[in-house]
């Protein structure tokens, strides 16, 4: 039977398994959920039918290899590529959690020739490929939980190794944050951003307990020390070499993309002014890439006489 008609359950691919486990325990979005949906089910539509293979295990890094000549063959653009080896590495990721295979064989596949350039702005499916690739250790629920926060909040890299533990209103989602000139501001942040500091602050509670210092930073080095700037820009590098869709992230550019994502979704510029913590509006502007099209268009949605008499 054909995978991804209800059988999945019950089928050795077990893709209904795997995409309940992005939606409750990743909370990705329907989106792209349904992104990870089309690109398994092809892969399995090609391993199946064109390579034989019919279960997860008979699937070798050359079975993917020779997946990924496939799309190249027709001609997908490189990020196209990417994106396919991205889903694969996370979906072979899962079966390999599950048990079902013994090694992730899209691991050993490497990057697409020319998937290497870096967009303007990383796409969400970019960055939520990123945000799946940190291990279930220590350090990686902290590393993912300080990412997290980066992107969730727009934050300057100052600003989140800045933070104290009562910074954070956990049951709010809500962050006070303490930008240039020591100026305050609060920032709201999701619940995926909550879901990875609840599951990091045990990991920080155990690696205070030796501390006695009345400083109380909320991320922390594996001494209990405050992390540092170049921490967080080393395992922010470690984590995009993981990902198939970035060749490279550096903080700030999560802080773009929280700006520009905001843009894009209908949020007035006055207010990422204020999330980002802009004096002005015009820095805004310039930090967001906008351009003049669509300035004219949050304009004429926004300003009561930017249409005109009637």
């Amino acid at each position: 039977m054909r995978p991804g008609n209800g059988s999945d359950e019950r089928s050795p691919w077990m893709v209904e398994p795997f995409l309940e486990h992005l939606e409750w325990e990743r909370n990705l979005s329907p989106s792209t959920l349904r992104a990870y949906r089309r690109e398994v089910l092809t892969f399995i539509d090609f391993a199946t039918q064109d390579l034989g293979a019919p279960t997860p295990g008979a699937v070798t890094p050359r079975t993917a290899r020779s997946y990924l000549a496939h799309l190249h063959s027709r001609n997908l653009a490189p990020r196209s590529v990417a994106r396919a080896l991205a889903s694969l590495r996370t979906y072979f990721s899962f079966l390999v959690a599950e048990g079902v295979v013994a090694s992730n064989p899209a691991a050993a596949v490497p990057h697409p020739r020319g998937a290497q350039s870096t967009p303007a702005v990383a796409d969400r499916y970019a960055i939520e490929d990123l945000l799946e690739n940190f291990a279930d250790t220590p350090a990686g629920r902290r590393d993912r939980a300080a990412v997290e926060l980066l992107y969730a909040a727009g934050l300057r890299v100052g600003e989140l190794v800045g933070l104290d533990l009562g910074d954070v209103r956990l049951s709010q989602r809500m962050l006070r944050v303490r930008g240039k000139g020591r100026k305050e501001r609060l920032v709201p942040f999701g619940r995926p951003a909550a879901a990875a500091l609840e599951a990091y602050l045990p990991i920080r509670a155990a690696w205070r307990r030796s501390m006695d210092d009345a400083d109380e930073p909320l991320f922390v080095n594996q001494r209990g020390g405050r992390l540092s700037d170049r921490s967080v820009r080393r395992l922010l590098d470690a984590a995009v070499r993981r990902s198939a869709d970035l060749a490279h992230l550096h903080p700030h550019a999560l802080r773009h993309a929280f700006a520009t994502h905001l843009l894009e979704a209908g949020m007035d510029l006055r207010a990422i002014q204020e999330l980002l913590g802009h004096s002005s509006l015009a820095t805004t502007q310039v930090y967001t890439r906008v351009d003049l099209a669509r300035l004219m268009e949050v304009h004429r949605q926004s300003h009561p006489k930017a249409k005109g008499p009637k």
